[in-house]
């Protein structure tokens, strides 16, 4: 009796703690009544409940279900889908818009100059999130994107359609990791993984089938439509946020106005103007390298050697201001942390090299339409939704995560060495079993380093967490498609002199890709197709090897729980 009388104080003290009253202060008949009812085993499920975060922090939270909670999964998945969907719906339409604006020379500018914009203001919208309303600033980010999007679709040069880019990068920067911001704020922990892996399976349609759309909108529409697409699907979900209340998590000073100036002046303004230009110069270091500039030229190393200042530069000074660093140290020292970023930088790098290169394979080796490419790519896309689905409601009910990231690992490493030996005469079953091999292993492993930073972190530091692995997301996608642009071309070229030594290696490499077949004869065609097979193969090694060191930074991750003991009190509110 006397332990029961205990407990029911302690849940009468907590309580009180969530309603702002001093611990000491009698608490009301309501609050005494509703401690009573947990003493009692009540087992009655409100809408909105508070409980104790699980992390180190003791931090009471309300959180979301039933219809609000479907309707905020919803609305931030659609956004997940329309990023990835804007990334790679415009691979189909560059050529047409060359051909309309005469700018064959801008055509690097429509891809890199989104990504250098959204890499640049990264991690500043981490911490945007933590001054400011999660939802406020969602909905501000996204309508960013949207007139970046409508810009690019009204343009009438190829400089106009460029700045939009850069717009549309700006507004996507603050996109990805605000969806994850909101979803940590939604649910507890242990519920989390089975919803991102909902968000993320289905956004990732949008890098598998922005090709296909792209391709079907700039031939029986417009290629403008594949800009003009993200205003409708963008407005439909600011409408199912709008009058959502989104739990805040918000870093407050005690005793200070939350005003414009000092919310400005705890965003680390310095620490961005340093990390702005660390991420541009390196990006076009990578992206011109070999491409337009030579590795050895002044350009690429002065770019390189800037970065790397910049670097210096930014790191010593977010040392210097400690925990009002744009990406405190605190968070970065933190194994798990880094480990996931790895991680996550890593995988990300073999699934873009996956999504890129295997319908140039479908498309240029087998010598399928795009559409049909779109197709063939389906035994990856669905196996790696259905298991990124389950993946995410086992660690909520089973906790350890960890496991899940290094057989994916495996998983995927496998798939892509099996890969690696695809030829022009390669059977169907062959291809479509190694494609449900890399979708499952990537299915297992899509949310789980989001899932290991969420788990150690303060609620407070989560948006600084989301935005860092956004940033590495991108920037090592970046990084790595980059690569393998370079390891591409080194295959193509031996492969040419090696197949097809009397073709016009120049002219098969302009003609690209898809119209390869309109430059080479007949008896020709096989040692060219030979050649491009060698090039995709040799990207495969790089997806490989990606994939073998996802494993060993998984180990740093730890074996976690997000199965931890929470506090006894639940309260309705």
């Amino acid at each position: 009796m006397e332990t029961e009388n205990k407990f029911k104080n302690e849940n009468i003290r907590e309580a009180s703690f969530e309603l702002g009253r001093p611990q000491g202060a009698a608490p009301s008949k309501d609050i005494a009544k509703e401690a009573e009812d947990v003493s009692s085993n009540d087992k009655t499920a409100p809408t909105t409940t508070t409980t104790t975060e699980n992390n180190d922090e003791e931090f009471e939270h309300e959180y979301i279900s039933g219809l609000t909670l479907f309707l905020v999964i919803t609305a931030v998945t659609l956004v997940f889908f329309l990023i990835m969907l804007d990334m790679s719906i415009i691979v189909t339409a560059i050529p047409r818009i060359t051909s309309d604006f005469h700018s064959l020379p801008d055509v690097g500018w429509y891809g890199s100059v989104f990504l250098l914009a959204n890499c640049a203001v990264q991690p500043l919208t981490g911490k945007l999130y933590t001054k400011l309303s999660s939802k406020l600033t969602f909905l501000a980010f996204l309508l960013l994107f949207e007139v970046g999007s409508l810009l690019c679709g009204a343009a009438v040069s190829s400089n106009m359609l460029i700045i939009g880019r850069a717009v549309a990068g700006l507004g996507g920067s603050g996109l990805t990791n605000g969806a994850l911001t909101i979803i940590a704020a939604a649910l507890p922990m242990h519920k989390r993984p089975a919803m991102m892996g909902v968000m993320m399976s289905f956004g990732q349609l949008g890098i598998i089938g922005g090709p296909l759309i792209g391709g079907v909108l700039t031939q029986y529409a417009s290629w403008r439509w594949c800009f003009y697409i993200n205003l409708p699907i963008g407005g439909f979900a600011t409408l199912l946020l709008f009058k959502i209340h989104i739990p805040e998590r918000l870093i407050k000073v005690s005793g200070e106005k939350s005003t414009i100036k000092t919310v400005l002046s705890q965003l680390d303004l310095i620490g961005f103007s340093l990390f702005a230009p660390f991420s541009i110069m390196v990006l076009m270091a990578v992206q011109w390298g070999g491409q337009k500039y030579s590795w050895t030229s002044s350009t690429i190393i002065g770019l390189f050697c800037g970065g790397a200042g910049a670097l210096l530069a930014f790191l010593a000074w977010e040392w210097h201001i400690g925990e009002k660093a744009m990406i405190p140290f605190s968070v970065l020292r933190k194994r798990v942390v880094w480990c996931s970023c790895l991680v996550t930088g890593l995988f990300f790098a073999s699934l873009l090299v996956f999504s890129y290169y295997l319908p140039i394979y479908f498309q240029t080796v087998k010598g399928v339409s795009p559409t049909m490419s779109g197709v063939y790519m389906l035994p990856s896309v669905l196996s790696q939704m259905a298991t990124s689905v389950v993946s995410g409601v086992l660690v909520g009910k089973l906790g350890y995560y960890t496991p899940w990231s290094m057989g994916s690992a495996i998983m995927v490493s496998i798939a892509a060495g099996l890969m690696s030996t695809l030829k022009p005469n390669t059977s169907n079953a062959k291809w479509i079993g190694y494609q449900i091999l890399a979708g499952l292993g990537r299915g297992a492993g899509l949310q789980i380093p989001i899932v290991a930073i969420q788990n150690v972190l303060q609620p407070s530091q989560i948006p600084i967490g989301m935005a860092l692995i956004m940033f590495i997301q991108t920037f090592g996608g970046g990084l790595f498609l980059a690569f393998a642009q370079t390891i591409f071309s080194h295959g193509l070229i031996d492969g040419l002199e090696r197949f097809a030594p009397s073709v016009d290696a120049p002219a098969v490499i302009a003609a690209g890709a898809t119209a390869v077949r309109n430059v080479v004869s007949p008896e020709q065609l096989s040692g060219v197709l030979e050649a491009y097979n060698l090039g995709v193969d040799h990207c495969f090694y790089l997806a490989a090897a990606c994939s073998a060191a996802t494993f060993a930074a998984s180990l740093g991750m730890g074996f976690g729980s997000v199965k931890k003991e929470k506090k006894a009190a639940v309260v309705k509110v």
